[in-house]
């Protein structure tokens, strides 16, 4: 039967036709491919919220946050659960294991909601609700409604009724977020004294209001033959409906509505405010969900644009002022014209070395094939087009053409000596089959650990790993079929006959190769000294990998940047909004700032806070980085006084869902809260000591001002007044309750009851507040004032609580100082900590993006030994001897030598980019090494040489090969390494990896090699002298 190759060379026309199949299989898979940033990784959230307007943060953690967090708790699969109490709120975010069923995980939840709901209080207005999405990731799309008419409570109902409601049922919409202002509501603000002139309780006016705003069923009459529904006018919609209402009657007259206050229609909620660019704005923050293609989604909302802003109120305006699509777009097209580029430089040297052009066109086929075919298998394994698999594309064009060089140089070299092209091809495969596939199969067993990492690094490169094995499978493939069929077409080589630009650039391949011989021949003279330096260069290894900055993912430029805005914790909202507005004027004078969105207030954030949405211009509109820009902006925000401002680059991989408003988090915990309220601050000050750190914060804020009621519980009873009363009357007033519930076709508005905000400027406001007592036999009913029983005391309070694993935690965030590597901060945290000399019941810990870098620091070493345990393995089974494969193994230190070095030598950190670029380079270096050793194996069985004979014979013949698959394959990372443009921070460690290992690796293993094949041979042949007779015939 004939083989792959002769099958292959007989019949050309089936040969071609099935490459060509090939090819048009993956170039309609390109068409067919989802585009995204990276693969989908996100990890399961749930965020479950529930609100009590008017209830103290303390409240609501104690009653609200921790009976959901114990029955939440229960649930399998969470690795993490955080939560935050704020002022009439509390949110609580669940981060589940990779593998967790997402459907699975919110039955879950629900189930747990329901079973907490018996011990919630039952005047929560609604029961909590939950969403299956990280509410701190970073928004899909933001859009802004403006209008110079409408004022901001009717944008925010067009926005909510509306814009909002038509976006969420776009596929891929996992929630949309209106910030800025809230619902139109009808205020009644009434006046405490006038309710005490009329002798009339603020429960009377709420039951008043409650009985004349009514919704319920009334019923039909019906007859023989038809039927009438019945209705009645019974909602009160806007303020004047209320005005008229009679609350009481004083001395016969009616005492109404009107003459205990005022009736508004105003905002639901008058703390929350929202700007674009220092002007009044509605933000709509539209996130996917975990599944959804972040383009396709995106398109689907433009798409739907138009159609909005023809519905809405022509005084209002709807713009899109953030759209991510536009980075990962950017950042693909500069990832795809690396690949083109790596593909032209990559058959552009090759065909520099071959000096033939017919030679030359046969990597022109097999490449491109290659990449089309792989291609095709990702979209059958449903994987997408980001960057990291077009990285893995871009990569592989140097390790595909490796199969191909071997084959071409091969089969030139035995023309030359007079075979035929077809004769020369078939010896050439039996010549290099085995070697093709050792360096295939060995090149895929360096991508096992990667394929087998875990937590979200692991699942991150998956696919990478995969599209790299399918690349050098597909390659593989094509060098048993089209490569030898088209060697034995085209190549056309005449015995010792070339042209005179052949004869040029064979004269520089010769004297090149004529100087390695006499080096070689130097250093095999002097082995033990080469043996020395690759003992140094082991050395050397272990030392570089120790000093060498670390970090974990690079930080991209995304054009965007998320920041929080945070005052003097007794502010207060309006006051709150002015510095908003001021803060937005001098970033948007910014020359770098293209928009600024900023949002005050809230149902998840405290009144001295707000949140910040930067969008930078284009990069070939600025001269400054991201990074510069943050540097700016904290600089020129430092003389605002009263306000700080935190600022992160946004990242396309989000890791964690605390509302950081820092790149990296420190969480401190306590067994005892009085101890986490006193080592906090501590710690926090040690580390803004530190100048490896940069806007350290802390999300602990518990100094806001409290007015104390002490009530004198006997004389309050002798007066008639319970705690209900108070704790009613307290709620009344200055709780923005809401009393009743106004029924529109599309949405539901409140009817909102407090005291004027005149009567409510500052605490000595409570001494005009009466608690009614229903009169008895004994006594007449009264109005009693709250200063009869109660004293007030100032003391301070939480304007947040915050939760982790159900226990108080406080979570310090911070950035990197410029020029400070994440291992630096790392360790110049802890040891800030260690000074402190924290006690035993205080306990902290990195989270998020610190948290996976430690982690990942830790895994580290162990990768790379899986990878050469992995390589050492399959390399031993290809050649049944356990000396070989360490022979090729001891190639691999120069690389790393000359990785780290390149690295450095940039000023880039170690991160998980130069990993993964590290363990490719493990598989090219190898590959070369494989076709030096395998060749000299063959020499010495076949030939009878000896050892020396053998490897100097390989290293003479198979020096053209291993120069060209090593110029190859730099020449395939200068792109990444050099590129500019979207997207490139995460390429370049890759590039600048490969490129300084392969340097170094070239330039020493071949000196190395040889020494290490001639060592272990005579070691092989020391123990196999020893051996018992009949231990060396089954040996042989």
């Amino acid at each position: 039967m004939p083989s792959l190759p002769a099958l292959a060379i007989v019949r050309p026309v089936a040969t071609s036709l099935i490459t060509l199949g090939i090819a048009l299989a993956g170039a309609l898979a390109y068409f067919q491919l989802p585009v995204a940033a990276l693969p989908q990784v996100d990890f399961p959230f749930i965020s479950v919220q529930a609100s009590a307007p008017g209830a103290s943060p303390e409240t609501m953690a104690a009653t609200v946050a921790t009976p959901l967090e114990r029955a939440l708790g229960r649930i399998a699969g969470i690795n993490e659960m955080t939560s935050s109490s704020n002022l009439g709120s509390t949110n609580i975010r669940l981060q589940f294991d990779l593998g967790r069923d997402f459907d699975a995980a919110g039955r879950d939840v629900q189930a747990a909601i329901n079973a907490a709901s018996t011990l919630l209080p039952s005047n929560l207005p609604s029961k909590p609700s939950y969403r299956r999405n990280n509410p701190n990731d970073t928004p899909l799309m933001l859009l802004a409604l403006t209008s110079e008419i409408l004022s901001r409570e009717q944008l925010f109902d067009i926005a909510s009724t509306y814009v909002a409601q038509k976006v969420s049922q776009v596929e891929g919409v996992g929630q949309v977020d209106v910030r800025g202002s809230s619902l139109p509501a009808v205020r009644v603000e009434l006046n405490p004294s006038a309710l005490a002139k009329y002798g009339i309780s603020f429960e009377q006016v709420r039951n008043a209001i409650i009985n004349t705003n009514v919704n319920r069923p009334k019923g039909q009459i019906e007859s023989y033959q038809q039927a009438w529904q019945i209705a009645v006018n019974d909602q009160a919609s806007k303020a004047g409906d209320y005005l008229p209402l009679i609350i009481s009657y004083s001395n016969g007259a009616p005492v109404r509505l009107s003459d205990l206050g005022k009736v508004l229609d105003a905002s639901e909620n008058l703390g929350s405010s929202g700007y674009l660019n220092d002007k009044p704005a509605i933000m709509l923050a539209i996130r996917k969900q975990d599944n959804a293609n972040v383009i396709a989604t995106v398109d689907k909302i433009r798409a739907l644009l138009p159609q909005l802003q023809a519905a809405i109120p022509n005084a209002a305006e709807l713009s899109v002022v953030m759209d991510r699509s536009g980075f990962i777009k950017a950042s693909i097209f500069e990832v795809k014209r690396s690949l083109v580029i790596a593909v032209i430089l990559v058959i552009a040297v090759i065909s520099l070395f071959l000096r033939n052009l017919r030679s030359s066109m046969i990597p022109v086929v097999t490449v491109p094939v290659t990449l089309l075919g792989t291609l095709g298998v990702m979209h059958l394994f449903g994987f997408s087009l980001d960057i990291l698999s077009l990285m893995a594309l871009t990569v592989a064009t140097g390790f595909v053409i490796d199969d191909t060089i071997v084959v071409i140089e091969n089969t030139i070299r035995l023309m030359e000596q007079g075979m035929s092209a077809k004769r020369a091809t078939l010896k050439s495969l039996r010549e290099v089959s085995f070697t093709l596939l050792a360096m295939s199969l060995s090149l895929i067993a360096v991508f096992m650990p990667i394929l087998l990492m875990g937590g979200i690094v692991g699942r991150l490169f998956r696919e990478f790993g995969i599209t790299l094995s399918i690349a050098v499978l597909v390659s593989l493939i094509l060098s048993y079929t089209t490569t030898p069929m088209l060697c034995a077409l085209w190549l056309k080589i005449k015995p010792r006959e070339r042209k005179s630009s052949e004869k040029a650039g064979q004269n520089w391949l010769d004297g090149l190769l004529q100087h390695y011989d006499h080096a070689l021949a130097w250093a095999l003279k002097r082995k033990h000294w080469v043996l020395v330096l690759l003992i140094s260069v082991i050395s050397l290894n272990i030392y570089l990998y120790i000093i060498v900055p670390k970090g974990f993912f690079p930080v991209q430029d995304t054009g965007r940047l998320i920041g929080g805005v945070w005052a003097d914790q007794t502010v207060s909202s309006s006051a709150m909004q002015e510095k908003m507005v001021e803060l937005l004027g001098i970033i948007k004078r910014e020359p770098a700032v293209a928009n600024v969105i900023g949002s005050t207030g809230g149902s998840r954030s405290e009144a001295n806070s707000g949140q910040i949405f930067v969008m930078l211009k284009a990069l070939e509109e600025r001269s400054d980085s991201a990074e510069q820009v943050m540097n700016n902006l904290r600089k020129a925000l430092s003389r605002v006084a009263g306000i700080n401002l935190y600022l992160r680059p946004a990242q396309e991989l989000r890791i964690g869902g605390r509302p950081s408003p820092a790149t990296y988090e420190y969480a401190i915990q306590a067994d005892e809260l009085e101890a986490l309220r006193e080592w906090a601050p501590r710690i926090e000050h040690s580390l803004q000591q530190l100048p490896e750190l940069a806007d350290v914060n802390s999300d602990q804020q518990n100094k806001g001002r409290q007015v104390a009621l002490e009530i004198n519980r006997a004389e309050a009873a002798r007066l008639g007044v319970n705690q209900m009363q108070i704790n009613s009357t307290l709620n009344d007033a200055f709780g923005q309750r809401q009393v009743s519930v106004i029924y529109a076709p599309l949405n539901q508005y409140h009817v909102v009851m407090e005291a004027a905000p005149e009567y409510a400027e500052n605490p000595e406001a409570l001494a005009n507040l009466y608690i009614s007592v229903a009169g008895n036999a004994s006594q007449p009913a009264s109005q009693v004032p709250l200063s009869a029983f109660a004293q007030l005391n100032h003391t301070n309070a939480a304007l947040s609580v915050n939760h982790q694993g159900q226990f108080p935690t406080s979570t310090i965030s911070f950035n990197l100082a410029p020029g400070t590597s994440l291992s630096a901060a790392r360790q110049a945290v802890n040891q800030a900590i260690d000074n402190l000399a924290v006690p035993g019941t205080v306990h902290g810990s990195f989270q998020g993006t610190a948290k996976e870098f430690e982690k990942s620091l830790n895994d580290q070493p162990w990768l790379i030994l899986a990878t050469l345990i992995a390589i050492y393995i399959v390399l031993g089974v290809l050649y049944e001897s356990y000396i070989h494969p360490v022979t090729i193994l001891s190639t691999l230190p120069s690389a790393g030598v000359g990785a780290i070095l390149a690295l450095m030598l940039f000023d880039t950190e170690f991160s998980i980019m130069a990993l993964i670029g590290l363990i490719l380079l493990i598989g090219i270096v190898k590959k070369n090494a494989i076709m030096m050793i395998d060749f000299a194996i063959n020499a010495e069985r076949r030939s009878g040489l000896t050892a020396e004979q053998a490897i100097l014979k390989a290293c003479h013949l198979r020096f053209r090969p291993i120069l060209m698959t090593t110029c190859g394959a730099m020449l395939a990372a200068v792109p990444l390494a050099f590129g500019s443009g979207y997207g490139y921070e995460l390429l370049r460690p890759l590039g600048i990896t490969i490129i300084g290992g392969l340097a170094v690796s070239q330039l020493l293993t071949l000196f190395t090699t040889p020494v290490i094949y001639i060592y272990l041979d005579r070691l092989e042949r020391w123990v196999k002298a020893r051996m018992p007779a009949q231990q060396q015939n089954q040996s042989a």
